[in-house]
């Protein structure tokens, strides 16, 4: 990726003069200044509703599973691969998407991947096997793909002046907060009513509504001087896919299962020679020497730290509603909107603190509120009521907005302005890759415990020995039913869920604590340039 590729270019006198909303603009009538923030207006709506549809559609299908499970009578391990197979996708091909909008137009690259959803979207609501769906969320990953990267990048030049550009990207990062907070309140309600196809059918909806508003108004730019670079956009899809399947499939059978010991050697092997050939290439879609920064390589850590706490914490409590205090996706999703919402409002919130603070302090306090609520969340048993927890629940989605938004912002000042671009791409892979890591790995351990934990829970509520072996067979295969039998077993069932996600909440904390360290040493504070303060960057 050469200088052409950066997203978010510097804007000139000359340049603003020519850019919507520039600084330098032409004097224009009050009719035109009027039709400009429209235009702009509408931009920002079209790129946010891209963002909300490929967030809304991993929690709504998170959401439809047990029903799913139940139509289609599929196992666990199978099951799994219906949310993963889309983050999947998405997470090996974002960081080569965002070079296809540099080089074919962003808002064109933008449009094909909303295209691509609705269609993933209609495939799966129009399914009746696992393994249509399962495609189905592949062909929706790779619309996903599309609109994040290039999303963002048509922000970034419609918005010229670049401290509007900051608080445009800051809404554009907090709608990806809504998404997720919509996701199980929508498949919550439509599957109180309709199949679980219906919850595949949201997502071609406002596909629709996001073409009808970002093909006449948003505005197409591009990098035509740009040149592909084929060699590094297959390894890094095929180091990505390998790193994230293994993540996934180890969850299910053990990270030492021979296809699981594949996937880990194409990775490192992947990623090796990934390495080699983008130090060669004259125009590499990652310039890998962007890692000799300190604070950009700790950064990339930091940002894949937020989404792992975010997702992985997200599944953790949707598991303990479900299988200790066994509430419907409704339910649960309307005691999880304190997280999300809160997430919001921070992450709205969060420009106007970088631009007093700089970096390091929303990001360490980030990283520390989020351990301490995470913490705070390991006291939380089957008859906690649901007013000592929603305190918790807000304090979380406070974290996640000091630092999800502001990790990226901290990637791009950390790395030289003509890099802005792949800093982007790359902070946008590591987060997804988080996202990753944060249900595979914390679902795994979860698993694990349980299977570990239930004969003590069950000998400690005393179930006669003959009578454990049925019970640990029907939990571990996941046919025992949404509502265990009343009394020993399911209290022991309880427990045993109980321990798995306060131990998936303790890796967390530690994870959280760690990477606060981290922020506090390694990251820069503010950006600079010549020894120059720059304005403050855009955060996604």
């Amino acid at each position: 990726m050469t200088r052409d590729h950066v997203p978010f270019p510097a804007a000139s006198a000359s340049a603003a003069g020519r850019l919507p909303g520039g600084r330098g603009s032409h004097a224009v009538g009050k009719g035109g200044g009027t039709a400009v923030r429209r235009r702009e207006l509408l931009t920002l709506v079209a790129m946010c509703l891209g963002v909300m549809m490929t967030f809304l559609l991993v929690t709504a299908a998170i959401s439809a599973l047990s029903a799913i499970h139940d139509g289609l009578h599929v196992g666990p391990g199978t099951l799994i691969w219906i949310p993963s197979a889309y983050t999947l996708v998405v997470a090996a091909l974002v960081l080569s998407a965002g070079t296809l909008g540099n080089l074919f137009g962003r808002k064109r690259m933008f449009c094909v991947g909303v295209v691509i959803m609705i269609a993933g979207g209609l495939l799966a609501a129009t399914s009746d096997t696992t393994a249509t769906v399962i495609v189905a969320q592949l062909v929706s990953g790779v619309g996903g793909a599309l609109i994040l990267p290039n999303s963002l990048a048509v922000l970034g030049a419609a918005f010229a002046d670049p401290q509007r550009r900051t608080e445009v990207i800051t809404v554009w990062a907090a709608s990806s907060g809504i998404g997720l907070a919509v996701g199980p309140l929508l498949a919550g309600v439509l599957l109180n009513h309709f199949s679980w196809h219906a919850v595949f059918v949201s997502n071609p909806v406002l596909g629709v509504i996001t073409l009808l508003v970002a093909v006449p108004f948003a505005a197409e730019s591009r990098a035509p001087d740009g040149r592909l670079d084929v060699a590094g956009a297959l390894l890094g899809t095929l180091t990505i896919a390998s790193l994230v399947y293994a993540l996934i499939q180890g969850g299910q059978d053990g990270y030492t299962a021979g296809p699981v010991i594949a996937a880990w050697g194409a990775a490192a092997v992947g990623a090796v020679v990934f390495v080699v050939v983008e130090l060669r290439v004259p125009a590499p879609m990652l310039d890998v020497r962007l890692f000799a920064s300190r604070s950009f390589s700790a950064v990339m850590g930091i940002a894949a730290v937020s989404l792992f706490g975010f997702t992985g914490v997200a599944v953790l409590v949707v598991m303990f509603y479900n299988n200790v205090q066994h509430l419907n996706a409704l339910d649960t999703s309307w005691r999880m909107l304190p997280l999300f919402g809160v997430y919001v409002v921070t992450a709205f919130l969060t420009s106007r603190v970088i631009r007093r603070t700089g970096f390091k302090a929303p990001l360490t306090a980030g990283l520390l509120l989020g351990a301490l609520a995470v913490l705070g969340l390991t006291t939380v048993g089957a008859d906690t009521p649901y007013s000592h927890v929603w305190p918790l629940f807000a304090l979380f989605g406070a974290a996640s907005g000091l630092v999800i938004a502001p990790s990226t912002a901290a990637a791009l000042v950390s790395v030289a302005p003509e890099r802005a671009g792949m800093a982007s791409g790359a902070v946008n892979t590591a987060r997804q890759v988080g996202a990753v890591m944060g249900t595979a790995l914390l679902g795994s351990l979860l698993a694990g415990r349980v299977t570990a934990d239930l004969p003590q829970q069950l000998a400690a509520h005393g179930i006669p020995a003959a009578a454990r072996a049925p019970v640990e067979q029907a939990v571990d295969s996941g046919k025992l039913g949404a509502t265990p039998p009343p009394g020993a077993v399911r209290a022991a069932i309880e427990d045993a869920f109980t321990s798995g996600v306060h131990a998936g909440l303790a890796v967390t904390a530690a994870v959280f604590l760690a990477a606060a360290v981290l922020a506090l040493t390694a990251v820069h504070n503010r950006p600079h340039q010549n020894g120059t303060p720059m304005p403050t960057p855009t955060a996604s």
